[in-house]
């Protein structure tokens, strides 16, 4: 394909993500992408997305194999029920089609393996694993402050998502596969691979875990609750609390919190308005807001486009998406046995922090307003009891 034509794009599997998340970015995005093909074994979802997008219901097919045949497709994004993404992945990349991959990488650690090969199977396709958290201008400007060295040496982690999940239609957990998943781990490996990316993207590589659950929602069939102690490479600590409620449960703050030798650094906020808040060790602070940034996905979609037009290297890799889910995993097997379990430094170099190519600052060309205020704290005197 030309470099600066779009690239020609076939979905499979139109429900909800494509919906919510990745139609929204695509549709902001005619010099990069056009939807030439889709496919979903339901034609009435598949009619929805018609519908919605414009795209001509001609284009339609109920077997994704019939989609991968075409010659006016150049890649495919895979947005279909865990059990299956490795099936239809490996599918495409036989094809011959570059591939944007929801994840995880598969249903446990043997799918993860087979996604590694991958790699080494298809070394001329472009592969990019959705995961949108290494996108999100929140997490990345909260990078950047850390690796500026904004609270110098990191000690401390402390990660908190507490909420009511019960099936409703229309939501993400009123999807059948996800009340009886076929995949280890449920909801914490579906969900909690995002929450691990950001642990991983701000605090480096974690190198033991020990883990607990608790089954405690009758409507959904995995662990509901998982408190996880981690030890990271570079010596600090962590605790990452994740609660899957039935009922309702209180207002919960729902932040990262990372405590250093010079600084603390706060991520919190609903997604309409992410802030990040440094307070620093005299006492001042600073709070940077960012409103309607689309938590990553146009940043993932730019990556893969300029993967896939100019040959650059994607953040979201399979390696990166499978160190994600080995977290997971591995803190299902502490909780199982009762033990700490030891984890190997799976990438090096950790997680590279994505810009926008050849922009200079890490927001240019991207969807969303960011704003920030310098303030004096009015107490500073040191906590006693």
């Amino acid at each position: 394909m030309v470099a600066d034509e779009p690239i020609r794009l076939g979905l499979i599997g139109t429900g909800l993500a494509v919906e919510q998340l990745h139609w929204p970015a695509l549709r902001r995005m005619p010099d990069r992408y056009v939807v030439t093909a889709f496919a979903d074994r339901s034609a009435e979802q598949a009619a929805r997305f018609a519908a919605y997008s414009g795209v001509d219901g001609s284009r339609y097919h109920a077997d994704h194999r019939d989609l991968l045949a075409r010659d006016d497709v150049d890649a495919v994004l895979v947005s279909v029920p865990i059990p299956v993404l490795y099936g239809i992945a490996r599918d495409a990349l036989i094809a011959g089609k570059h591939l944007l991959c929801e994840k995880p990488t598969g249903t446990d650690e043997e799918q993860a393996r087979a996604f590694l090969d991958f790699e080494r199977e298809f070394p001329d396709r472009v592969v990019l694993v959705a995961e949108n958290y290494f996108y999100r201008d929140d997490i990345r400007h909260a990078r950047a402050l850390l690796d500026d060295g904004a609270i110098g040496k990191l000690h401390l982690m402390a990660y908190r998502r507490a909420g009511q999940m019960v099936p409703r239609e229309g939501r993400f957990n009123g999807t059948p596969w996800r009340q009886k998943p076929q995949y280890r781990g449920g909801v914490h490996l579906d969900a909690g691979v995002h929450d691990i990316a950001q642990i991983r993207m701000l605090c480096g590589e974690v190198v033991r875990v020990h883990g607990a659950v608790q089954w405690a929602n009758s409507t959904i069939d995995s662990p509901s609750d998982l408190a996880l102690n981690l030890i990271f490479a570079s010596g600090a600590i962590g605790n990452y609390t994740a609660c899957y409620s039935e009922v309702p449960v209180p207002e919960e703050p729902n932040d990262m919190r990372l405590y250093g030798t010079e600084g603390v650094l706060v991520l919190s906020g609903p997604e309409r308005e992410r802030r990040v808040t440094l307070t620093r060790a005299d006492g001042t602070t600073r709070t940077d807001v960012f409103r309607g940034i689309d938590n990553g996905y146009y940043g993932e979609l730019c990556d893969f486009a300029d993967a896939v037009r100019h040959g650059e290297p994607v953040v979201g890799t399979i390696a990166q998406s499978v160190a994600n889910m080995r977290i997971v995993l591995a803190a299902l097997d502490s909780a199982d046995e009762a033990t700490v379990v030891p984890l190997d430094v799976p990438v090096e170099g950790g997680v590279p922090l994505w810009r926008p190519r050849g922009a200079e600052g890490l927001f240019d060309g991207l969807p969303g307003e960011h704003e920030n205020s310098d303030k004096v704290t009015v107490d500073t005197r040191p906590w006693s009891p």
